[in-house]
């Protein structure tokens, strides 16, 4: 699955029918809880699109082997993004796209992150918030692995920014922007 352009992030039902009802490939699932993900990956997958889920945000969930296990097995996510080193390991191990996010808080959490994206080798991070464009490269550059660019994008300049930093997405859950 090669990530690119807009990616919609979903916080809200309204937005879910928006998603369906677009030509957009992917759908990232943000704040859910464990018994509504089932349902909503099949109506997603019956509109051919593509899935992603926040491992860290559904409620009720234990995102450890074998809440893993039910996330690939029966609910067929396609990727997750998480924080968690363990969970990307367990994304990698299992052949699913691993968005590992990175926290942009301050120099020193950036150097960290940096190393902990070295170890578990994630298919892409995303960088929040989106809107640092000389963050976006320097992970970029530092890890050799694509780049999201999420959170506080408020705009298309913003979009456009972010895509010439470096980054080969973007995420966002304002529904103004999934379109352009």
């Amino acid at each position: 699955m090669e990530l690119k352009g807009v990616l919609p992030a979903i916080r809200k039902m309204k937005d879910f029918e928006k998603v369906l009802e677009s030509d957009l490939k992917h759908v990232i699932f943000l704040d859910t809880r464990i018994s509504q993900l089932y349902r909503l990956v099949r109506l997603a997958k019956q509109a051919n699109k593509q899935i992603l889920i926040h491992a860290d945000l559904i409620s009720g969930l234990k995102v450890d082997q074998y809440g893993m296990e039910y996330l690939i097995r029966e609910v067929k996510v396609d990727g997750v993004i998480s924080t968690r080193n363990s969970v990307v390991s367990l994304a990698k191990k299992n052949n699913i796209i691993a968005i590992q996010r990175l926290f942009a808080l301050d120099s020193l959490a950036l150097q960290n992150n940096i190393k902990l994206v070295k170890q578990s080798k994630p298919d892409y991070i995303e960088v929040l918030p989106g809107i640092i464009p000389s963050v976006i490269n320097e992970v970029a550059v530092a890890t050799e692995v694509p780049i999201i660019a999420g959170g506080l994008i408020r705009n298309r300049d913003q979009i456009d920014e972010a895509l010439a930093s470096g980054a080969v997405a973007i995420t966002t859950s304002n529904n103004e922007l999934w379109q352009v």
